[in-house]
């Protein structure tokens, strides 16, 4: 029993002795200060004797004390580079990105000292040093490669201005869900492009057809081919009520290679997510086929190899010339930027509309002002150019609450020949309105082919 008590007692006593002794020596630690340690003397150099200095010298490193012991020297680059600002928008400093490129090998020149001795005076030495650093400079920007530096987030000012247009063909789909009581499905499919807020396009609808065949054609404007993805959703057309999703795919644009159709055989699945096992239900297939047209001023960024360029006597690179370069297929863009002194008899919520071979679109309404500011873009999409076609624009104002007297008036209209802005590819006019006493619209129009 006496054993027990004191064993009990053992290690009770080195429970509480142990963090008392480390409590006491870390206060002990930290509060007795050596007696061998002194602090450093410090003082100027220029207060020292010679010879402290001289006692010191040896520990001094060599670039401090010999100004020219390590240095580069000299330095001249010669080279021919093409830069472009782009794209353009109305906020300083009025472009978004530079985009840098060089058009020949650059030639480099310096000079190199080490310990004290010209490094580039050694035979063959400066020669083979110039030539390494001239290749590895042509293959980081000689063009096509791009050097690109923003300037201002792309999502101000403007929006990304569009390079080409992505032409979709809805061939066929295969095997799809029966999702009707009589064992059928009445499908079409809506085709976008992510990242835009347009309205998707739509295929005709199929009735009671589980292997439907469209040959519909599409056109759709691309505004980055890198990250923009082509989405198909596959739906079942219902007379009451939702329609029904048969299933989606998605293609994105990177696989494209300019101006080559590809077709694909996509398996529809339920949703874009891999891990949700409801994907691995068989839901069908959708042919389509798909062909990214650029622009003919940004083919140079998705068209590949060099040898599609000819070269002029100071080696910089040119587009080839294309005959009918205007008169091919294209892109029509009308911004409406603004109005001014635009002035209704009713009332002025002014909203524009434009109407072009047939297709009207229509801008913002801008409540109670005569200089509505709209800064909108529209755009149309052309089997050829609009050589000898007219647009018409028109600003109405409406009236926002319900009233016995005039609903809608027009506060004048202009017709635009679009024939100069073909053959200049764009114009930014001031164009008085007809019937308006005053009043003038802000209108820019691109044409761009592809």
């Amino acid at each position: 029993m006496m054993g027990l008590v004191g064993c009990l007692l053992g290690i009770i006593g080195f429970g509480i002795g142990v963090p008392i002794g480390i409590l006491i020596g870390f206060l002990l630690f930290i509060y007795k200060e050596p007696a061998d340690v002194k602090d450093p003397i410090i003082r100027p150099l220029h207060d020292l004797d010679t010879s402290s200095l001289l006692d010191i010298l040896p520990e001094i490193p060599s670039w401090m004390k010999h100004p020219d012991y390590d240095r580069l020297l000299d330095v001249q680059i010669c080279a021919a580079p093409r830069i472009a600002l782009k794209p353009l928008v109305p906020t300083f400093p009025c472009f978004t990105r530079i985009s840098m490129s060089l058009m020949e090998k650059p030639q480099v020149d310096f000079g190199l000292r080490l310990l004290g001795a010209d490094i580039m005076a050694i035979p063959g030495l400066y020669q083979y040093i110039q030539e390494m650093i001239s290749k590895q400079i042509a293959s980081l920007y000689l063009w096509p490669q791009t050097l690109e530096i923003p300037i201002l987030d792309g999502s101000v000012g403007a929006t990304k201005k569009p390079v080409g247009i992505l032409h979709v063909k809805v061939v066929r789909a295969l095997k799809l869900l029966k999702m009707d009581l009589l064992g059928s499905s009445d499908p079409y499919v809506k085709l976008s492009l992510s990242g835009e807020r347009l309205p998707a396009k739509k295929t005709s609808i199929k009735m009671r057809n589980l292997n439907p065949l469209w040959n519909e054609d599409f056109k759709l404007t691309v505004k980055d081919p890198q990250s923009q993805v082509l989405q198909l959703h596959v739906y079942d057309w219902e007379k009451v009520g939702t329609h029904d999703k048969l299933g989606m795919q998605v293609v994105p644009l990177r696989l494209l290679a300019p101006h080559e159709t590809q077709e694909f055989s996509l398996d529809l699945v339920k949703n874009t997510n891999p891990n949700d096992p409801q994907n691995k239900k068989p839901r069908g297939q959708l042919v389509v086929q798909m062909t990214f047209n650029p622009f003919k001023e940004d083919y140079e960024r998705f068209s590949g190899p060099l040898d599609r360029y000819a070269s002029n006597e100071s080696g910089v690179g040119r587009l080839p010339k294309h005959d009918g370069s205007i008169c091919g297929a294209g892109l029509l863009s009308v911004i409406l930027q603004r109005a001014e002194g635009v002035e209704g008899k009713y009332h002025n919520n002014p909203y524009a509309v434009i109407i072009f071979k047939g297709e009207k679109k229509k801008s913002k309404l801008v409540k109670r002002t005569r200089d509505p500011c709209w800064n909108e873009e529209f755009q149309f999409v052309l089997e050829e150019a609009p050589l000898k076609d007219m647009i018409h624009i028109e600003v109405i104002s409406k009236r926002l609450h319900f009233s016995l007297l005039r609903r809608k008036e027009s506060l004048g209209h202009v017709d635009i020949n679009l024939n100069d802005v073909v053959h200049n590819g764009r114009i930014n006019e001031k164009y008085d309105l007809i019937n308006s006493k005053n009043g003038v619209i802000c209108i820019e129009i691109r044409w761009e082919v592809t």
